[in-house]
């Protein structure tokens, strides 16, 4: 009696991990599929695959947050933005310091974002709804009432509107440089 051997083999690619087992011939078709099918598949959906980490938080709004002992905060340094910028500023906040494991929710209510920002809790009420239509914000139900967290569409915008205002200012800084 001759039982055929059998080959087992294990493939990582980038966070996906296949593992392929059977005869010889089985395996290599296998192998062969995967490379040929799956793979281009994985590169096209990272191509349109959107998800911010901390570290990419981090790096964009670095110079507009901190995480202070007191919380998260915005950090403006004399820099000019909208309430809805400071909001959005301080749901980023929030969600960094939920992803480093220095609190354990992303979400916060008017009273927290009011006690943070120094905004008026009408303005965040109106600016949140707001915010809430465009799909920036999602409120959650909370025993305490309503909680806010940035979406993933809010994270974009607002490193699309700040990035634009930080080249804005760069801008008006050179030509005031070149003025005599």
């Amino acid at each position: 009696m001759s039982s055929e051997r059998q080959l087992s083999v294990s493939i990582s690619y980038g966070d996906v991990k296949v593992d392929f087992s059977g005869s010889p011939d089985v395996v290599m078709r296998s192998l062969h599929e995967f490379v040929a099918k799956v793979v281009p598949n994985i590169d096209l959906a990272r191509t349109i695959t959107v998800n911010y980490s901390l570290n990419d938080i981090i790096q964009t709004f670095k110079d507009f947050i901190r995480i202070t002992p007191e919380g998260p905060r915005v950090w403006l340094q004399d820099r000019k933005v909208s309430d809805k910028d400071v909001i959005l500023l301080q749901l980023v906040a929030s969600r960094a310091s939920s992803l480093s494991g220095k609190f354990t929710s992303d979400s916060m209510n008017i009273g927290e974002i009011q006690a943070a920002t120094g905004l008026y809790p009408k303005t965040i009420s109106s600016r949140l709804s707001e915010l809430t239509k465009l799909g920036q914000v999602e409120r959650e139900d909370s025993e305490g009432g309503g909680k806010y967290r940035i979406t993933t569409v809010g994270v974009h915008r607002l490193s699309d509107q700040l990035s634009k205002k930080l080249r804005q200012g760069q801008a008006a800084a050179v030509g005031a440089e070149g003025s005599p």
